[in-house]
Formats: structure tokens, sequence, C-alpha cells
């Protein structure tokens, strides 16, 4: 697969997601005006395997949130720590004893946050339930 077929795919399933996103949204909506008259519907909204899903998808939202901010500010070059990310990303560790450029307090920072982010998304991972 080339890099455009690639993107192009990408491109569609942001799409689908969005519109099922919107769709989703549509439907606890109504629920929600519908429920306080429907005290049987009221009662199967608020049952644990519902308010469980509804928080599985709040997790995956927030942290596709998150995701989203991380990736932007790699991928524009309008910020300074957009470029700072992205250094910090491409270093390499070197282990041939070669003289390193002194530590800088800010990539240290930098890569710190971005292993965090790392860290949280692959344990949050470990803590969903599959569908």
């Amino acid at each position: 697969m080339d890099k455009n077929e690639y993107l192009e795919n990408v491109h569609l399933r942001i799409l689908r997601v969005t519109e099922d996103l919107r769709a989703i949204q549509r439907d606890l909506n109504c629920a929600a005006m519908e429920a306080p008259g429907n005290p049987e519907l009221l009662e199967a909204l608020s049952a644990d395997p519902e308010l469980e899903s509804l928080q599985v998808l709040k997790s995956a939202l927030d942290q596709m949130r998150h995701f989203l901010w991380f990736y932007g500010q790699v991928v524009t070059n309008d910020t300074e720590f957009g470029e700072k990310l992205r250094e910090t990303i491409r270093q390499k560790p070197s282990n041939d004893g070669v003289q390193q450029a002194p530590p800088n307090p800010m990539n240290d920072r930098i890569r710190g946050a971005a292993e965090a982010l790392m860290l949280q998304y692959l344990a949050d991972g470990k803590t969903r339930k599959p569908n």
C-alpha cells in the first residue's frame, strides 16, 4: 500500500468514525430527552452495562483527544514546541561513547511528557474491556 492510499484509508476511517460519533450523540440526546418522562427507559439507561459502555466511550474519546493534541503539535510547523517535540522524537540514544551534546532540560521535559503519554496510552489499553 503506497503512502497516498494509506492516507486515503485513514481519511475515510476518520469520516466513518466522525459520522458514527454524531449518530451516537443524536441517539443519546434523544434518549436523554425522553428518559425523564419514561421511568423504564430511565432505569435502562442508568443500568450498569449502559453506564460502563458510556465510560468506555468517554475514556476512548479522552485518550483520542489527548493523542490528537500531541499529534497536532508534532506534525505542525507552527510552534517552537512542535519543533522541539519532533527533534526529541528523532533523537536516538547513542551507546558508542561519542561525546554527546550537553543535556537540555527542555528536551528532557518533552521526552518525559511523550513517554508518560505513551505509558498512559498503553496502560489504558490494558484496562479496557473488549467489545
